[in-house]
C-alpha cells in the first residue's frame, strides 16, 4: 500500500483557505446596518423562543447558533426543517421567531414549511448568501451572508459561506447578549457543570469546613497541643479563638516552623505568644472565587470563615477548593 505524503503545496491551499474565509468573513462588517438592527429588535421583543433550522452543512452552523444563542440569554433551538414537515412542526407557534441558514435561499425543505409557518404568524429571519432568493424574499428581515467564493479549490464545498454565516450568528448573539445586560453570572447559569460555572455560583458556605472538622484552639493552648489540632484536623492551621468563638488568631505549620527556627522553647510557649494575629477572614456568602482570589494574592492556603461580627463558623483550605474543582 502507497503513503501518501502531503507537499508544500499543501502548505500553500491551507494558507489560501484561512485567507478566503478571513477575508468573506470581514467584508461583512460593512453590511452590518439597519437590517441587522431590525433582527434585533425582533429576537429582543419575540414573546417566544428562537427557532434555528437549516439543512445539510447550513443544519449544522444553524445548531451552532441556536446553542450559542441559548447559552447567552436568548432561549433557542434547533429543528430539522425535514422533520418539521413530519410533526415537528407543531414546536414552533405563533409567537416565536424562525431563523433559517441556506446559502442558496432556495433549500426546498426550508420553503416547503415557510407557509405553515406564516399562518401561523410566526417571524422569519433569512440569513443567505443570496438576496434575491426566494428564502430572502419571504423573510420579514434578510441578513446577506453572501461570499466572493468557497475556501474550496472547487468552490462547490461550503467552506466560507458556512463560516461567513456562524460569524454573523455569532454577531447576532454578542449583541443580543450585550442589549440584554447579560453577565458572567448569567453565563454560569446555564453552564453549572464547567469550570466557569463552579467559580462563579458556589459559595463559600457550600465548600467550607464545620462543626467538628474545624480546628481550634484558645490562646493559652500550649503549642504541642495546638500542633495536635492542626495534625487532626489536616488542613495546615487552627484557629485560635476566644471563649465566644470570636477569631484572634491562626497558628499555622509555618507559625510552628519559625518557632523551632528561632530556637523558641515550644515546651513552654502558648499559641497565643506566636500565633498570626488579624489573618485574613472570609463570609460564609462569598462567592469561592473570591477565595480563590485572596488565597493567591496574599499567599496563603488556609483561612478562617467568620459571620460579619467576626465570629468563627467555618474554615477554608487550598484543598477544598481543589476539590470543588474551583481551581
Amino acid at each position: 500500500m502507497n503513503t501518501i505524503q502531503p507537499s508544500v503545496q499543501s502548505l500553500e491551499l491551507a494558507r489560501r483557505v484561512l485567507r478566503i474565509e478571513s477575508e468573506a468573513v470581514l467584508s461583512m462588517t460593512e453590511r452590518i446596518d439597519e437590517t441587522f438592527l431590525s433582527a434585533l429588535s425582533l429576537i429582543l421583543n419575540c414573546q417566544g423562543r428562537i427557532i434555528v433550522s437549516g439543512i445539510g452543512k447550513s443544519g449544522h452552523i444553524a445548531r451552532k447558533i441556536a446553542s450559542t444563542l441559548a447559552s447567552t440569554g436568548t432561549p433557542a433551538f434547533f429543528v430539522h426543517p425535514a422533520e418539521a414537515s413530519h410533526g415537528d412542526l407543531g414546536m414552533i407557534t405563533g409567537k416565536d421567531i424562525l431563523v433559517t441558514l441556506s446559502n442558496s435561499g432556495e433549500s426546498a425543505e426550508l420553503l416547503n414549511i415557510l407557509p405553515y409557518i406564516k399562518r401561523q404568524g410566526a417571524k422569519l429571519i433569512a440569513i443567505t448568501g443570496r438576496p434575491e432568493s426566494s428564502l430572502a424574499r419571504d423573510a420579514d428581515v434578510h441578513l446577506n451572508a453572501a461570499v466572493i467564493q468557497e475556501a474550496c479549490p472547487l468552490n462547490l464545498a461550503p467552506t466560507a459561506s458556512t463560516t461567513a454565516a456562524l460569524a454573523l450568528g455569532d454577531a447576532l448573539a454578542v449583541a443580543l447578549l450585550d442589549a440584554r445586560g447579560f453577565k458572567a453570572e448569567d453565563f454560569a447559569r446555564s453552564h453549572p457543570g464547567g469550570a466557569l460555572g463552579r467559580k462563579l455560583l458556589i459559595r463559600v458556605r457550600d465548600v467550607m469546613r464545620a462543626g467538628k472538622d474545624i480546628p481550634t484552639v484558645l490562646p493559652e493552648t500550649t503549642l504541642i497541643e495546638a500542633t495536635r489540632e492542626i495534625s487532626r484536623a489536616g488542613i495546615g492551621m487552627t484557629v485560635v479563638i476566644t471563649s465566644e468563638q470570636k477569631v484572634l488568631g491562626i497558628f499555622t505549620d509555618g507559625d510552628l516552623r519559625r518557632s523551632i527556627v528561632n530556637s523558641l522553647n515550644i515546651q513552654k510557649l502558648t499559641v497565643g505568644d506566636v500565633m498570626t494575629c488579624n489573618p485574613r477572614v472570609i463570609e460564609p456568602e462569598k462567592l469561592v472565587a473570591e477565595a480563590v482570589e485572596m488565597m493567591e494574592k496574599y499567599k496563603i492556603n488556609q483561612m478562617p470563615v467568620v459571620d460579619k461580627s467576626g465570629f468563627l463558623i467555618g474554615a477554608l483550605n487550598m484543598h477544598d477548593l481543589f476539590q470543588a474543582k474551583a481551581l
